[in-house]
């Protein structure tokens, strides 16, 4: 058995096939859409530029459109939609899809960021955080609710991206914005760390939330872990590492640019 990808309204999804059934050819230019499991360490803009790279070389071409559907964080990882060619008109609406998290929290402390990216810069006592404590304080996180965005993030303030004003030392403040979080359940827990898994709306910053939680529980936290889990119907059980992608390209029959023009 190998891994193969089976066309699917556009979309290609790895399933496990034998090696008989073929597969259509994929057209980059016309337009695919790849799931991708981002690695920790990455933007999201390393990835993109890694499946750009390969289908200029597989297709003999010295560009073709790529982009992505919902950045992640460098310190995340987890489900990124790649659209290729025409295929990048839709990245509106595959980014609009409910996105599912499971994020792991540090308690007692705090960031700038609200994550690693940054030291920690306060402590807070934890003996008081119990479990009851913990179910008592998550439900006011559910539903619609005003979230003020990270200093450090892709927001603009008079033009400018808050996080280069915040890694200046600049002074940053952002409007709350209105999401709407539909579930938080509580998958570990200890007085020092807390997991959660997340389902929420596009524009929703987990690491806020980290920090919102930190103070209702009358402490700090920050995000130490965040793995994206699904967008929409695509779940991590059916993306491809950037090694498996990026092999796909190279291996499978494509619709090469001289076709394209034929047709």
């Amino acid at each position: 058995m190998v891994c193969r990808l089976l066309r699917d309204s556009r979309h290609y999804v790895p399933r496990m096939v034998k090696p008989a059934i073929p597969t259509l050819d994929m057209n980059f230019i016309e337009g695919e859409v790849l799931y991708i499991d981002k690695p920790l360490g990455w933007t999201s803009f390393d990835a993109v530029k890694r499946i750009r790279g390969a289908l200029t070389r597989r297709l003999g071409v010295k560009k073709i459109k790529v982009g992505h559907a919902g950045t992640l964080d460098p310190l995340a990882t987890g489900v990124m939609i790649v659209c290729t060619g025409r295929a990048t008109k839709r990245i509106d609406e595959l980014q609009a899809g409910v996105k599912e998290y499971v994020a792991t929290l540090a308690l007692g402390a705090t960031t700038p960021s609200f994550d690693l990216e940054t030291e920690i810069d306060a402590t807070y006592p934890t003996a008081h955080i119990d479990r009851a404590l913990v179910d008592s304080v998550i439900p006011s996180f559910t539903g619609r609710i005003e979230q003020v965005p990270p200093a450090f993030s892709a927001c603009k303030v008079d033009g400018r991206r808050a996080y280069k004003m915040a890694r200046q030392g600049q002074e940053v403040e952002l409007k709350p914005k209105t999401l709407v979080i539909d579930k938080i359940e509580v998958l570990e827990f200890s007085p020092s760390e807390l997991t959660l898994r997340i389902i929420c709306s596009k524009g929703t910053y987990i690491r806020a939330l980290a920090r919102d939680i930190g103070i209702a529980l009358r402490s700090g936290a920050h995000l130490t872990a965040l793995r994206r889990t699904r967008v929409g119907d695509i779940d991590i059980t059916g993306c491809l590492s950037v090694e498996q992608a990026t092999e796909l390209i190279r291996t499978t029959d494509v619709v090469m640019p001289q076709e394209q023009e034929q047709d």
